[in-house]
């Protein structure tokens, strides 16, 4: 007979580990469900183990026997087949809205926890209105702290968001009370096909929201049909609208690691574009015409993050590596950040993708994890609510479920804080208007509101 205390750590272990991937019910999201399910691999206790330590060739699925002791591997294993036929046994979590760190007492407020699905970006057009989208092809209005149940409709078509891709971010024009421009990234395929397996590419447009209508569309960026790739993953993309007001975007090395250190090609760049599309003239690339020109950096596996702190004015990037190797990294104007000639991370066969950590002539990032967290979004701290935590940056984690605080002075990172642990896949965190943080969740599907109880 299985002992309570092998199942109760087994949840512990998966819910910290396993759950921002398979889900914290098992029920499967970016990874396959653990419940309900054939396990192609064996589903004794043996082989379900093996897989753990091993991980599975040819997928994601990592080995994990140098980041979990044996003892915790085998209650992981033995907590997935207990709940196979005694569901009740999942430790949901239910998780605590108050809570104390170093320099704060912390109020968490799950202000939409329903009706929402897969939220990926948000950006505030003020104090009491927020523009949210859905990966699944939506946009969504948040007005006053709550989900407007009308969608916006006429906006672009997108696919793929099984494969990292669909609607990924908005931004709001610093100009909007005048222009009234909204930005958006997608992934775009010419035939507006389905199948994921349509030659694509992100594209990023801009337009005009009246009445939830999406109108005066322009497109900003899209390369031509010949730089499409089929079955593509990791497609970005995030924004960040500087304080000269040129318009940054990221695009993921689609799989395709070795284009990342190819000029003439868009997958694992990072790129500067005036917020009309045209091209600024002190970008690295400007007027070489066999090159994209709006290339700002390379050799970028897929950053995530993107955040200028606001008083240096220094853009930092976050950025997900393979097996370990996460990145935070300084944003620099024609360099090349290695990606694959260098990385801390190995692939998820657990196979060396390079043998090099560092290259001549190649950025190193300020600071790595691993085993990967699976970093995401980006922000710092600004204004009066959380005046402790000023400059201070927040990193999102997906795999990990976390959000982090990061004390940063220039190149290096002197302290990191976990915040949030296993409220979801933290998809996006931006500072609002009046101070607030708030953070997007994936498995569950929610926007959080963090404001301080008290000081400490």
């Amino acid at each position: 007979m299985v002992e309570d205390s092998v199942i109760v750590l087994g949840a512990e272990v998966f819910n910290d580990h396993c759950a921002g991937c398979h889900g914290r019910e098992l029920q499967g999201s970016i990874a396959p469900a653990l419940r309900n399910t054939s396990f192609r691999h064996g589903s004794s206790l043996d082989s379900i183990v093996r897989s753990i330590q091993h991980g599975i060739p040819g997928t994601e699925m990592i080995g994990w026997s140098e980041v979990l002791s044996s003892d915790d591997i085998n209650s992981v294993a033995t907590y997935i087949i207990a709940v196979q036929d005694k569901p009740e046994l999942i430790s949901r979590g239910e998780k605590e809205l108050n809570l104390t760190t170093k320099l704060y007492k912390l109020k968490i407020e799950p202000l939409v926890t329903e009706g929402i699905e897969k939220p990926w970006g948000i950006a505030f057009v003020d104090n009491d209105h927020a523009l949210v989208t859905e990966n699944k092809g939506n946009l969504r209005w948040l007005v006053n702290n709550k989900l407007d149940p009308e969608k916006i409709v006429g906006i672009p078509f997108s696919y793929a968001s099984d494969a990292w891709g669909g609607f990924m971010d908005v931004a709001v024009d610093p100009d909007y009370e005048s222009n009234r421009w909204i930005y958006l990234s997608f992934s775009s395929n010419k035939t507006k096909s389905a199948d994921k397996l349509a030659p694509g590419m992100t594209k990023v447009v801009r337009g005009k929201i009246t009445d939830h209508r999406w109108h005066d569309e322009q497109t900003l960026f899209q390369v031509h049909d010949s730089l499409a790739i089929s079955g593509g993953t990791r497609w970005g993309c995030r924004f960040l609208i500087d304080k000269e007001g040129y318009l940054y975007f990221s695009i993921g090395d689609m799989s395709r690691a070795n284009d990342s250190q190819i000029l003439t090609r868009p997958a694992g760049k990072i790129f500067r574009i005036n917020r009309d599309g045209t091209i600024p003239k002190d970008n690295p690339f400007y007027g070489h015409k066999k090159y994209l020109q709006a290339i700002y950096s390379w050799g970028n596996r897929n950053a995530q993050g993107f955040a200028q702190h606001p008083e240096t004015a220094t853009i930092y990037t976050s950025e997900h590596g393979p097996q370990g190797g996460d990145e935070l990294n300084i944003l620099k104007k024609g360099e090349n950040y290695g990606w694959p000639v260098i990385t801390y991370g190995i692939d998820y066969d657990g196979s060396k993708i390079s043998d090099e950590a560092s290259h001549a002539g190649m950025r190193q990032p300020i600071t790595w994890w691993t085993p990967s967290i699976a970093v995401g979004a980006i922000d710092f701290v600004d204004g009066k609510m959380f005046s402790k935590w000023k400059n201070n940056l927040l990193v999102g984690a997906l795999k990990f479920e976390e959000l982090r605080r990061l004390v940063v002075d220039g190149d290096s990172v002197k302290e990191q804080e976990i915040l949030l642990k296993g409220y979801g896949r933290v998809r996006d965190v931006t500072m609002a208007p009046d101070g607030s943080i708030f953070v997007l969740t994936n498995t569950p599907d929610a926007v959080l509101r963090i404001v301080p109880e008290e000081g400490i």
